[in-house]
C-alpha cells in the first residue's frame, strides 16, 4: 500500500465571504503577540471518486450505483469540502487538517488541486487502509506554518476480521523551529450493529492508540499531543474514559495524561457534531496531553479554544425532529446536495 505526500502547486482564487464572530478567540487577552495554529478535523461523509475499485466495496458509489455517484456530484462535493475548511480557517487556510470517509489519494489530489485550496499548497498523507469499503483517514498539512517530520499508519486488528476498520494515522510535525507536536488522526469503528454490539471494537481501537501514545510519553512525559477523529462514542463513553484513559476535567492538567476538550460541549453550546434522532452529540473530538494545557513554555491551548463549525450553510432544518442539523449529501439514497452529516470541530494553539 502506497505512502503518500504530496506538494501541489498554486494560484486559484478562494470563496468569499465574511468572517464569523462565533469562532474560538485564540490567542486570549494577554497572549495576542503569539501567532495562532488552526486545527480542524472533518468527517466528509463518503467522499468517493467515480471509479470503480475492484479491492473495495465502493459499487454504491458509481455512476449506474445505488447512488448514482457521478462526475458533476463529485466535483460539487469536493467544492463543498473546500468552502467549509476556508470557512472554518476564517477564509484563511487551517494549519492542520485532518479528514474521514476519504476514498483515496486521488480524491485528495483532487481536493488540494482542483478547488479553492489549490493556492495554499496543502501536503497531505495518506494510505489505503483495510476498510472493506475504502473510506480512509488522512491529514493535510499547510506548508508555510507547519513542517511534517515523521509519518506512520497504526493497524488496527480487533480479531473481528470480518469488519476491518481503518488504520490510525500518526504525524510528527514541527509548527515552529522549537516546538514539535504528535497528532493522531483516527476513525474508529462504527455503531451500526448495535451500540453494544459494536463496543469491543472501539475500546480494542483505544488501547492500540493508547499504546502508542505510552511510547511516545515514555520518551519524555512533557510531550505535546494531539488526538482527533470520529470515535463514534461520545467523550464519556469507555472507549474515551477507559480505553484511551482520557480525563474530561481539565481544571488541573498534568502532562503524560489526556483531556477531552468536548465534554459537555453539546449541553452547554446546543449543538455538536453529529445529529441523530434529533439528539446531538460529540462523535468529533480533539483530545490533547496535558502539557498543552499548562506547558513549561511554548505553544499551548485552552478549552475555550475548541469549537464546533456550525455556520448556517452547513445547517439545515430538522423537518422530522425540530431544530438544525447538519446539511448532508445524502439521506439514504436520495441526494440532497449538502455537505456532510458531520460538522467539523476546530482547535487553536497559540
Amino acid at each position: 500500500m502506497m505512502l503518500s505526500i504530496i506538494l501541489v502547486p498554486t494560484s486559484c482564487k478562494i470563496h468569499s465571504g465574511t468572517i464569523r464572530d462565533d469562532l474560538p478567540r485564540c490567542p486570549p487577552a494577554g497572549s495576542e503577540g503569539n501567532k495562532r495554529i488552526r486545527i480542524v478535523f472533518y468527517n466528509t461523509e463518503n467522499c468517493f471518486d467515480t471509479v470503480d475499485d475492484s479491492l473495495t466495496a465502493d459499487e454504491d458509489f458509481l455512476p449506474d450505483g445505488r447512488m448514482q455517484w457521478n462526475l458533476t456530484r463529485y466535483k460539487t462535493k469536493l467544492e463543498k469540502i473546500s468552502k467549509v475548511l476556508i470557512a472554518a480557517g476564517e477564509w484563511e487556510a487551517p494549519d492542520i487538517i485532518g479528514l474521514a470517509e476519504i476514498e483515496n489519494s486521488r480524491v485528495l489530489n483532487d481536493l488540494v488541486s482542483h478547488t479553492a485550496l489549490l493556492k495554499y499548497e496543502y501536503r497531505y498523507v495518506h494510505k489505503n487502509s483495510p476498510d472493506s469499503r475504502g473510506i480512509d483517514v488522512a491529514l493535510l498539512v499547510n506548508p508555510s506554518t507547519v513542517k511534517i517530520l515523521e509519518t506512520g499508519f497504526i493497524p488496527v486488528s480487533t480479531g473481528y476480521s470480518e469488519r476491518p476498520t481503518r488504520d490510525i494515522l500518526y504525524a510528527r510535525l514541527s509548527v515552529s523551529p522549537e516546538e514539535i507536536i504528535h497528532v493522531f488522526v483516527n476513525h474508529w469503528p462504527s455503531r451500526s450493529g448495535g451500540i453494544l454490539e459494536t463496543e469491543p471494537l472501539r475500546l480494542c481501537t483505544a488501547g492500540i492508540l493508547r499504546k502508542k501514545i505510552d511510547s511516545v510519553f515514555h520518551a519524555d512525559f512533557r510531550q505535546k499531543v494531539i488526538v482527533m477523529g470520529d470515535f463514534n462514542d461520545s467523550p464519556f463513553d469507555k472507549s474515551l474514559i477507559l480505553g484511551l484513559q482520557v480525563e474530561t476535567n481539565v481544571n488541573s492538567p498534568s502532562p503524560g495524561t489526556l483531556y477531552n476538550l468536548c465534554a459537555g460541549y453539546e449541553q452547554k453550546n446546543k449543538v455538536g457534531s453529529h445529529k441523530f434522532q434529533g439528539q446531538w452529540n460529540m462523535l468529533d473530538q480533539i483530545i490533547v496531553s496535558g502539557a498543552l494545557l499548562k506547558p513549561d513554555k511554548g505553544i499551548r491551548t485552552s478549552p475555550d479554544c475548541f469549537s464546533v463549525f456550525a455556520a448556517p450553510f452547513l445547517l439545515t432544518e430538522d423537518k422530522k425532529y425540530a431544530g438544525m442539523e447538519p446539511f448532508r449529501t445524502y439521506r439514504g439514497p436520495v441526494y440532497l446536495g449538502g455537505f456532510s452529516d458531520h460538522l467539523p470541530v476546530m482547535l487553536d494553539l497559540f
